[in-house]
């Protein structure tokens, strides 16, 4: 079947509710010629372990930490590898943590455990295969705010050990980087203990921030394109680096499924990411 064809049947099976889009889309991505580990703890938590993704042999390589959406209420790194292995197979070391999510934990725990994580990655740097000093920090949706927030903010990523200067950049995709939870009932419990004010991304933007690319669909009506708009304004008045890409009838979903092979031609996203790498070595 050609690739067009099952991006057309996953679509139609989709749109029935008769399976998990990442279920379908995980069960065409090929592992064959990839060095995947899993659950490596990164802290006592069952809910704080990672994967890591890469292509085999011992190449040095760009080291991506992709941190899943979910409304910080649900999500699993094993629904990732079409991202995580996609990824990989361009030439990446990919690290998926998993992360304690809402009512577990509240702001700004979850973000703790994503600083840790990512703390786990510089301090083993070397055995995963790491390029150079740095690293990408990516996310979706709820993920692409928890890499935000460690971008901007240092405060998370010096707490848990990791010097300052190690982001070598910042891949947000449709990201809620100026929204006010306490006006959000969907997610106002999840950070009911902290003021609206520090919990937003926008906040910390500055000359600091290192080079962002940021993509959003216009299609998109669960987190609208306007976050990204707005980030990206606030990065450039204060003089910092920052790319953004808006994709023609793209919606929120369909933003992180373009990184699938079988969707790769809805949107140009994954070729978007890899230019940006290549652009900002680490």
């Amino acid at each position: 079947m050609s690739r067009r064809r099952l991006a057309a049947l996953i679509g139609a099976l989709l749109s029935l509710g008769a399976c998990s889009p990442a279920g379908l889309l995980n069960a065409t991505i090929a592992r064959a010629g990839l060095a995947i580990t899993q659950d490596v703890a990164y802290g006592p938590d069952p809910r704080q372990k990672l994967d890591i993704y890469r292509p085999a042999g011992d190449a040095k390589l760009p080291v991506i930490v992709f941190f899943y959406g979910g409304s910080w209420k649900m999500g699993s790194k094993a629904t990732y590898p079409f991202v995580a292995a996609t990824l990989a197979r361009q030439g990446n070391v990919v690290v998926v943590p998993d992360y304690r999510l809402y009512p577990q934990v509240t702001y700004p725990a979850f973000l703790q455990d994503c600083a840790s994580a990512t703390a786990w990655v510089t301090g083993h740097f070397a055995q995963i295969g790491g390029a150079g000093g740095k690293f990408f920090l990516m996310g979706h949706s709820a993920g692409a705010y928890n890499a935000a927030m460690l971008a901007l903010n240092p405060d998370y990523l010096t707490a848990a050990g990791v010097a300052p200067g190690r982001v070598a950049g910042l891949i947000g995709l449709a990201g809620p980087y100026d929204f006010t939870p306490s006006t959000d009932p969907d997610v106002h419990q999840v950070f009911a203990p902290a003021p609206d004010a520090p919990t937003r991304p926008i906040t910390y933007a500055g000359a600091h921030a290192p080079p962002m690319l940021l993509l959003a669909g216009d299609a998109d009506t669960t987190v609208r394109p306007r976050n990204t708009r707005a980030l990206a304004d606030r990065v450039r008045a204060a003089g910092g680096a920052v790319e953004t890409r808006f994709y023609p009838g793209v919606a929120h979903i369909g933003l992180v499924l373009a990184i699938a092979p079988v969707f790769q031609g809805k949107a140009p996203v994954l070729a978007d990411i890899q230019t940006f790498i290549r652009q900002h070595p680490p």
